[in-house]
């Protein structure tokens, strides 16, 4: 959000379009650098987020703490650190994280699932230990928001229940949350679409990673059909989801309180 700042492209998108909140970038997503912000600007952000009752969430793109390169995890914990930073500090509610996935192989040919796991947890709770140090009443720390993905390659969290795991390599922090992306969990196998699917994921959401720990929604219809592994969305109604499941969504007591 160069140029003319979070203010004149984020937030007046929102307006333009009706948002009740806004995730902006404050690097550029297709690369690792981790460029400072302006405080002035800062400010200005965060008092026209609260004159307009728009809360902000903040997205990196590039993290993955389970790859076997490791650049790649120090330029991951680099990026996120920046981002929860500067969330702080424009005022964002939270940053979201995708859950990354285990990229190479034991040399037996078998999945590394356990040891990025392990990278995960060595990777993010320093940063959540960090963030506990700079939690002050005046700028609040954001939440980590986990984003599971639609389950393609070696995915460390596509359906629900893999929460459970992920969250207890954290410890179960109480500033990690979650973002539901609907396209992402019906690739990943959920029906939403079929009766009682909306809330059968949203149980077995809450179940664990615990209630009250959904705070972010990405409402997406699926172009492909459920269990596809395809992370291709759609507008809601247009999918293979279709309408009637995210008024279940959003009328569900899960969600309640989250944006």
């Amino acid at each position: 959000m160069a140029g003319r700042g979070l203010v004149g492209t984020g937030l007046a998108r929102a307006r333009e379009i009706g948002a009740e909140a806004v995730q902006v970038f404050v690097a550029n997503p297709r690369g690792w650098a981790t460029p400072a912000g302006d405080p002035a600007r800062d400010e200005e952000f965060r008092e026209a987020c609260r004159e307009q009752s728009v809360p902000a969430y903040v997205a990196p793109y590039l993290i993955n703490f389970g790859s076997d390169n490791a650049a790649t995890r120090e330029q991951s914990a680099a990026s996120l650190r920046h981002s929860l930073l500067r969330a702080q500090a424009i005022g964002a509610l939270g940053v979201v994280v995708h859950t990354g996935s285990a990229v190479g192989t034991e040399p037996d040919g078998s999945s590394r699932r356990a040891w990025a796991m392990a990278t995960v947890r060595s990777g993010i709770r320093p940063l959540l230990a960090e963030l506990d140090r700079l939690d002050r009443p005046d700028a609040p720390a954001p939440w980590l928001l986990l984003e599971p993905t639609a389950g393609q390659g070696r995915s460390l969290c596509s359906r629900m229940e893999d929460l459970a795991e992920y969250a207890e390599a954290l410890d179960r922090h109480p500033r990690v949350g979650v973002c539901l992306d609907t396209c992402h969990a019906f690739a990943a196998g959920h029906d939403l679409a079929a009766p009682g699917g909306v809330g059968a994921a949203l149980d077995v959401l809450e179940a664990s990673i615990g209630p009250g720990r959904l705070k972010l929604i990405h409402a997406n219809d699926s172009a492909d059909v459920v269990g596809s592994r395809r992370d291709r969305h759609a507008g809601i109604g247009e999918g293979r989801i279709g309408a009637d499941p995210f008024q279940q969504l959003f009328t569900h007591p899960a969600t309640a309180g989250s944006r």
